[in-house]
């Protein structure tokens, strides 16, 4: 199973007037921070505040009207799951989703206010695999997963078939594309629709220290799976292993893999607030942080970079302004 071009086309069609064509950006601080053309996509614009509602919707509205009336079951530490729950509510849809008990609060709100119905596990000594499994089962609903499902890595695909579409507009192909990564699914259909545009352009998933499975099996010649000693503030991108389907995608369409710390995170929180004028979280900063922590050369060239999400809860995010006043 993989996803192509012409998948993501198709999405992109059905997302059409319904989720958010979020816009490209450019900042000349950043510019002459890192000596290049920096384009920003902002998808902590998007409809929940993340790229997740894409992938959602665009699975849940090719259901069936019995698998409809069904319902849906994910799980998600909150932006697939405010993503689903969203997308549900769109459809006439019901949606539960399994969350760990310490996801940030505005994810876990945010979700219930949709209208999705929550069920809490502790991520120590339960399985949301199964717990979800044992949902779907007992009430026939359809699971979804967050990222290894060929239509959710189509829908996640139109951020990057937007990102090429709004360059080629301003005459430019970019050298090189930077997203974040969890369990790969933005980056898989993000580096399908930029690898079938242009191939030339280098793409680069960007993960968290700590919970860097894709450059720790891309090194390994193997989908890996790791298990961290730490946790991390990024909890929008802890996965301990690239999902099937995204890693026979990603394994063969992204150029590298890049890491960076919580606090180069924390910084690039700072600066996007600052510079950008833009709230993102954690996970959603890290290419962000990349590029400001010269984890890429591109001085003298031209890179876009993918702002994935912008659900952090305040305390997060003072801390981060407090620890970097002047990014």
């Amino acid at each position: 199973m993989t996803v192509h071009l012409e998948d993501i086309k198709k999405a992109a069609d059905r997302l059409r007037g319904i989720a958010i064509e979020t816009p490209i950006h450019t900042s000349a601080v950043l510019n002459e921070r890192v000596n290049a053309r920096v384009f920003i996509k902002p998808e902590c614009l998007q409809h929940i505040g993340a790229f997740k509602f894409r992938g959602a919707y665009n699975r849940l509205c090719q259901m069936s009207e019995d698998q409809r009336a069904k319902g849906a079951v994910a799980f998600s530490s909150g932006n697939h799951a405010q993503g689903m729950a969203y997308a549900a509510k769109l459809l006439g849809m019901h949606a539960t989703i399994v969350m760990p008990s310490d996801a940030p609060s505005i994810k876990k709100e945010g979700t219930q206010r949709l209208g999705a119905s929550i069920r809490l596990y502790d991520r120590a000594t339960e399985s949301r695999e199964d717990i979800a499994a044992e949902i779907a089962a007992s009430s026939g609903a359809t699971l979804v997963p967050a990222f290894d499902d060929v239509d959710v890595i189509a829908g996640q695909g139109t951020c990057g078939l937007e990102i090429m579409q709004q360059l080629a507009a301003r005459d430019c192909v970019p050298d090189a594309v930077l997203s974040p990564c969890g369990g790969g699914g933005l980056l898989a259909g993000l580096s399908t629709a930029i690898k079938e545009t242009n191939s030339v352009t280098r793409v680069y998933g960007v993960e968290p220290a700590n919970y860097d499975d894709h450059s720790i099996s891309k090194a390994a010649g193997l989908r890996t799976r790791i298990s961290p000693q730490l946790s991390t503030s990024c909890d929008a991108l802890m996965a301990t292993q690239p999902g099937e389907i995204t890693w026979s995608i990603n394994s063969k369409t992204v150029d590298d893999f890049l890491v960076v710390s919580e606090d180069e995170v924390a910084h690039a929180i700072s600066f996007a607030f600052r510079y950008l004028k833009l709230v993102v979280e954690p996970g959603g900063a890290v290419a962000l942080a990349a590029l400001l922590h010269n984890k890429l050369d591109i001085r003298g060239g031209s890179a876009a970079l993918v702002l994935s999400g912008g659900n952090i809860d305040s305390e997060t995010f003072a801390s981060c302004l407090q620890k970097y006043p002047s990014p």
